[in-house]
């Protein structure tokens, strides 16, 4: 489960680089050109993230693995908008971040008990 987690983390940090630093970094260029280096970034985030499931489904169930890829999805999401990006940091940051809290206990409870 640690490589799962591992993997996603990776795939995520990649996949947030390639949907969101553009918009910071190649603001200037046409969109033609952001969505070929975006997609050269995601390339890598494939090479992990399918790894990650594939080795994910072996242990949990795939609804489990949705909940989990939505957690870190968001953990990586909220710094690098915040540090990189310079978003402000919001309240309803903390408020998503909670509900997704209950839905890892609501997913994962039976494995809790």
């Amino acid at each position: 489960m640690l490589s799962t987690i591992g993997l996603l983390i990776c795939s995520n940090i990649f996949m947030t680089f390639a949907w969101y630093a553009h918009l910071k970094e190649l603001n200037n260029k046409p969109w033609l050109i952001a969505a070929l280096v975006s997609w050269g970034i995601a390339l890598f985030e494939y090479l992990l993230q399918v790894p990650a499931n594939r080795i994910g489904y072996t242990v949990v169930s795939v609804a489990e693995l949705k909940i989990l890829q939505e957690v870190i999805t968001l953990s990586v999401f909220v710094p690098f908008a915040v540090f990189y990006l310079k978003e402000p940091l919001k309240l309803d940051y903390l408020w998503a971040g909670l509900c997704l809290v209950g839905a890892v206990y609501f997913m994962f409870r039976g494995r809790f008990a």
